[in-house]
């Protein structure tokens, strides 16, 4: 059975940082890309960066250049390091294959405040 668990969120002032992580379980980490997703209140569920199985990187141009995502394969954990913060990043946040499957999280939430 598929598990994606997210932690790390919470409440940050513009330009502060947070590291999310994502502890996947279910045998679905390791053979696909892994991607990290938002929701705003009142906005659809976006795309903020991805991950292959061979480490390359690609970013919403929203957050270029301010976040990182990375993943442990032995760990079956996927990580986002948000830098630069801003309140436009208010929303939670959620991991997922790329394209996704029908098995979101909880996600969690971050906050910028201005």
């Amino acid at each position: 059975q598929v598990q994606l668990v997210e932690s790390g969120g919470g409440l940050v002032q513009a330009g502060g940082s947070l590291r999310l992580s994502c502890a996947a379980s279910g045998n679905i980490f390791r053979p696909n890309v892994m991607g990290w997703y938002r929701q705003a209140p009142g906005k659809q569920r976006e795309w903020v960066a991805s991950i292959t199985t061979g480490g390359w990187a690609n970013y919403a141009d929203s957050v270029k250049g301010r976040f990182t995502i990375s993943r442990d394969v032995a760990k079956s954990t996927l990580y986002l390091q948000m830098e630069g913060l801003k309140p436009e990043d208010t929303a939670v946040y959620y991991c997922n294959t790329r394209p996704a499957v029908n098995a979101w999280g909880q996600g969690t939430q971050v906050t910028v405040s201005s």
